[in-house]
């Protein structure tokens, strides 16, 4: 975006900036880190590994779950099994309904006792080891002979209270589903418990055996990760031309720098019509306050015709187009923005013209006087030759008559224009036009209805520039055609001062009465020095105060009739 920007702004701006380290040629291996690519190649590549991990995770997780509802219920039916055994209640002293109880015996021989019973229920059902356990939770009997004697690890069970309990038991470091069934004698007493326990397959064969077909599935995940994430490092390589993010942060510091330092406004709308910068001059000169990027154009609170400016609304590039913001004559300039020859938006620089619009006023005025001077010297010369002539010949009477007939036409006219406008600068830019049309053989008319009081100066200076530009093009119209006539009407009414200028030249077409107030538009032979300024000076006069100015035809006469209504304080919101 900031390629468009230059592209479309009328000043130079040099930007000097000191390299950064990692900041260097392409070429140079030596000075660039690595590139947002390989950034974010690297950093996919974790994410895949961290999701293939959850994943393996979440599937031993599921295994185990699986195992454990599985196998808990076959080792809580074979410990409940090998409890009921007439053996193993007769070797715990709890006899049977016909048999005699036995005779208390030693611990190896009831483990001798005990042992062919657990070692059928370990065959039986698969089970890692069946231990029968004492009231006092030592090992009295097992399938393999060493746990004799140990203490049994039974973890959160219960089940010395009487009651049967399954669920996981760490076992020599190993994690255990066991299941834990009371051993009842026939006449209630409580003997022990018998304890049937398998343990987890290890890591390895959950991840190849239980779930085979979960290393595949991992397999094919980081494969189709590896692959998509080095495509979209390919994809963002290209999208980011092969720079690092520091690089690219370097970029986006110098942008913001260029964009915010330089004096002209600038602001960038997307295919949306929404902003997507604004720098700090183009917010001064709109008035713009809070976060703009990111709103729509018709949101900023402008007027309509700077809306339609900024969003582009009429589809084609807009070119030292003035308009008014605020109390601002601001110039605007608008280029359709592109990338790889796709529209994505316009960017639009703001010229603040404020002042070139009071410097021109003045220019105008300058250039009224000067030619007041020119006309009043070349009449002045004629004069003078008129009268040398006439001493020469001896007509002194001539001479004093030509004499006093200038004089009294000349007081006359100062008198009638005194008489009907009180403002000196209104007074002195009518006698001077009036000797410019009189120089061209226009006549000049000032109404006899006309009146106007003494103005304040910023509006006297206003408003001798936009009678000056009237006058002067309706003089041009009318010149060399028969009788030509101006007609001037200054009247003030409130507040409001209001002007007519009409003239018998050929007039303004209607197709052309909106085209003349733009600026550089002229009806005038480039020989007469046309450059179609002084009309659009008056309109933004005009608007600048909240007035305006209406170009029409005469209706009588014919010829071109210009209206301007020009309040005398400045009125903000009322330019339509």
């Amino acid at each position: 975006m900031a390629l468009v920007t230059l592209a479309v702004a009328k000043e130079v701006v040099v930007v000097v900036v000191t390299r950064p380290r990692g900041f260097g040629p392409r070429g140079d291996p030596g000075s660039r880190g690595p590139t947002l690519a390989g950034q974010f190649l690297v950093l996919q590549l974790v994410v895949v590994a961290v999701l293939l991990t959850a994943v393996g995770v979440f599937g031993v997780r599921q295994s185990d779950a699986q195992f454990q509802a599985e196998r808990g219920p076959a080792m809580r039916s074979m410990a409940e099994d090998v409890a009921g055994l007439d053996p193993v209640r007769s070797a715990l002293g709890g006899g049977s309904v016909d048999g005699p109880v036995d005779a208390p015996v030693g611990a190896e021989e009831l483990a001798r006792r005990l042992a062919p019973s657990a070692a059928r229920g370990r065959a039986f059902s698969g089970a890692t080891d069946v231990l029968v356990v004492g009231l006092d939770g030592t090992v009295l009997g097992a399938a393999d002979p060493s746990r004799v004697g140990e203490r049994a690890a039974l973890g959160a069970s219960d089940a010395l209270e009487g009651r049967g309990w399954l669920g996981d038991v760490e076992v020599d470091g190993r994690r255990t589903v066991a299941a834990h069934a009371p051993i009842y004698a026939e006449d209630a007493r409580f003997l022990g418990i018998v304890v049937a326990e398998q343990t987890y397959p290890t890591l390895g064969d959950r991840l190849t055996g239980a779930t085979s077909d979960l290393a595949l599935y991992l397999g094919l995940g980081a494969l189709l990760g590896v692959g998509g994430s080095y495509a979209v490092s390919v994809l963002l390589r290209r999208r980011t031309r092969g720079l690092g993010a520091r690089e690219i942060d370097t970029l986006a510091d110098h942008r913001e720098a260029l964009l915010h330092s330089i004096r002209e406004g600038v602001v960038a709308v997307g295919t949306d019509d929404r902003v997507t910068m604004i720098n700090d001059a183009a917010r001064l000169t709109l008035g713009v306050t809070g976060e703009a990027v990111g709103r729509g154009v018709d949101e900023l609170g402008l007027d309509p015709h700077v809306v339609a400016l900024l969003a582009g609304r009429d589809a084609s590039d807009v070119q030292d187009a003035v308009a008014l913001v605020g109390d601002r004559v601001v110039v605007f300039n608008r280029r359709e923005a592109s990338s790889q020859g796709r529209g994505i938006g316009s960017v639009t620089t703001l010229r603040d013209r404020t002042e070139l619009l009071s410097l021109q006023s003045q220019l105008s005025s300058n250039l009224s006087i000067t030619d007041t001077l020119r006309a009043q010297t070349h009449e002045f010369d004629n004069r003078l030759h008129t009268i040398s002539g006439l001493v020469q010949l001896g007509e002194y009477d001539e001479v004093r008559t030509l004499v006093g007939t200038l004089t009294r036409r000349r007081s006359e006219v100062a008198a009638y224009v005194s008489s009907r406008i009180d403002d000196p600068a209104v007074a002195a830019l009518l006698l001077a036009k009036d000797a410019v049309a009189d120089e061209r053989g226009v006549e000049l008319v000032l109404d006899p209805g006309s009146r106007l009081p003494e103005l304040p100066a910023d509006v006297s200076a206003d408003l001798t520039t936009v009678v000056g530009n009237l006058v002067d093009n309706a003089v041009d119209a009318c010149s060399g055609r028969d009788a030509p006539t101006v007609e001037l009407w200054l009247t003030m009414v409130g507040d409001v001062v209001h002007v007519r200028v009409r003239d018998n030249g050929p007039g303004v077409p209607a197709e052309l009465r909106e085209a003349i107030f733009v600026r550089g538009f002229s009806t005038k032979p480039a020989v007469l020095g046309g450059r179609g300024i002084g009309l659009p000076l008056v309109q933004l006069i005009c608007a600048r105060r909240g007035g305006r100015v209406e170009a029409d035809r005469a209706a009588e006469e014919g010829g071109a009739e210009f209206r301007v209504v020009l309040p005398l304080a400045v009125r903000q919101g009322e330019v339509s």
